[in-house]
C-alpha cells in the first residue's frame, strides 16, 4: 500500500474523478499506519461532494478535521477555514481535499508558499470514464490548467477509473492502458490504481483498495 512520506498530500483533478473518497481513504490509511493525520477539506466549489460528510468517522479513527466555515449547513458561500493556518507546523501528515479543476486550484494557490515551504507531492486522480477526461491529451490538458492556477506542479498520479456502484474487475482493468499513456505523456509517475473493496480484481499493477464511503455520484 502506497502511503505518502511528505508532510503534505494534494488530492487535485477533474468533477466527478472520486477525489473525496480517495482523500479520506487516504488520511484513514495513514491513521491506521500510525501518523498523527489532518484531513483539510478545501473544497470551496461544490458543497454536495465534500469530505465534512465523514467527519464522525474520521475524527473516530483519530484524523483531525479542518472544514471550510459552512460545511454541512444550508449556507452555500465560499470560506476559507482559519484553523488551516495550523496543518503548516508540527508533525501531522496532512492530505489536502482539493475542489474540481481549475475553479478548485484557486483556493490551494492561497497556500502556495506555505505548501512549498513544508514540501508537497500533489496527486492527479483521473477517471477516464469521466467527461472530459476520456483520453490521456484531455486530462494533461486539465491538469495543467490545475497547475496554472494553483500555481504548484503534479508530483504523480492516481488512476481511480470507475464506473461507481456499475464497476467491474474489467472495467477497471480496461483503464490501465490510458493510465500507463497518461504517465508516460506527461512524465509523471503512477502511483497505483484505486479499487473498490467491492470488486474482485487480480493483477500485477499496483492497485490502492479503498472503501466506498463518500456521497456517490453515479
Amino acid at each position: 500500500m502506497w502511503l505518502p512520506e511528505k508532510k503534505i498530500t494534494i488530492i487535485c483533478g477533474h468533477y466527478g474523478s472520486g477525489k473525496t473518497n480517495l482523500a479520506v481513504n487516504l488520511a484513514l490509511s495513514l491513521a491506521k499506519a500510525g501518523e498523527k493525520t489532518v484531513l483539510v477539506d478545501l473544497d470551496i466549489v461544490n458543497p454536495y461532494f465534500r469530505a465534512a460528510d465523514n467527519r464522525r468517522e474520521l475524527e473516530e479513527n483519530g484524523v483531525r478535521c479542518v472544514l471550510p466555515q459552512f460545511a454541512n449547513t444550508n449556507v452555500d458561500v465560499p470560506s476559507l477555514p482559519p484553523q488551516i493556518h495550523s496543518v503548516f507546523v508540527g508533525d501531522e501528515k496532512v492530505v489536502f481535499d482539493v475542489g474540481g479543476d481549475k475553479d478548485g486550484a484557486m483556493a490551494l494557490g492561497v497556500y502556495r508558499n506555505a505548501i512549498e515551504k513544508c514540501g508537497y507531492e500533489m496527486i492527479g486522480v483521473c477517471n477516464m470514464y469521466r467527461p472530459l477526461t476520456q483520453t490521456p491529451e484531455e486530462t494533461i490538458e486539465n491538469l495543467s490548467e490545475i497547475e496554472s492556477q494553483c500555481r504548484l506542479s503534479f508530483t504523480a498520479l492516481v488512476n481511480n477509473s470507475n464506473l461507481g456502484e456499475e464497476t467491474t474487475a474489467q472495467d477497471v482493468k480496461a483503464s490501465f492502458a490510458y493510465a500507463d499513456a497518461l504517465a508516460e505523456k506527461s512524465n509523471l509517475p503512477l502511483l497505483f490504481t484505486a479499487v473498490s473493496s467491492k470488486v474482485n480484481l487480480s493483477t500485477e499493477h499496483p492497485i490502492f483498495t479503498i472503501r466506498d464511503i463518500t456521497k456517490k455520484i453515479y
